[in-house]
């Protein structure tokens, strides 16, 4: 087995909650020696709503240096974790976009036995995080990938809830992600990279 297992972290995020978690997943991938990309996904929305709210215009100002995602950082990584605010309970338009265009390369098979996990942000309490992270495992299913979830594998995820994956409530952007959320995205991650540095063995025995 050559290099370590390689990691994308791909998000959207308009005011930074999702943005926080995403990069306490790099964090966590990096701790584990994976060698990790962190990308956002292209902005869809027109720049005057970004201007007309102050902390969504704050964070695009903030992250304008964050690399954009491209299909080869799907195709590069062993495992991709992607995060995303909750909109009526699924994905944000941004991050389907950006999958969207993923056909070529899962026509040709680029993205079977690959690892996936996933974490969310809501405004409110309940306002949809498992149907969130359910709707993009239904993309993994039919990329032929393997979903990992945090589980109940630790104490601390009976005080996060979500044995789906991480999960946050942000007050529409007022709160931002607390210890037990960082801990979960980065228990998430942890367990995403051990399954998939396993498989890589496995693969290469």
């Amino acid at each position: 087995m050559d290099g370590s297992t390689a990691v994308a972290v791909i998000y959207y995020s308009a005011t930074g909650t999702t943005y926080k978690m995403a990069q306490a997943a790099a964090s966590a991938a990096e701790a584990a020696g994976a060698a990790v990309r962190l990308r956002k996904v292209r902005e869809l929305a027109p720049i005057e709503a970004i201007r007309s709210n102050e902390g969504w215009a704050a964070h695009h100002l903030e992250t304008q240096d964050v690399p954009e995602a491209e299909l080869d950082d799907l195709e590069w990584a062993d495992v991709v974790i992607f995060g995303t605010p909750t909109r009526y309970g699924v994905m944000a338009a941004q991050l389907k976009q950006f999958i969207d265009a993923s056909g070529p390369l899962w026509a040709r098979g680029g993205l079977v036995n690959k690892v996936f996990a996933a974490f969310c942000s809501t405004a409110t309490a309940h306002g949809g995080q498992e149907a969130t992270l359910l709707s993009l495992f239904n993309v993994f299913y039919h990329w032929g990938g393997l979903v990992v979830v945090p589980g109940y594998v630790e104490p601390s995820q009976f005080v996060a809830g979500n044995p789906y994956g991480a999960s946050h409530t942000s007050n529409n952007g007022e709160v931002p992600p607390d210890e037990t959320a960082l801990a979960a995205t980065a228990l998430t991650t942890r367990r995403a990279v051990e399954i998939a540095t396993a498989l890589r063995r496995g693969f290469a025995a």
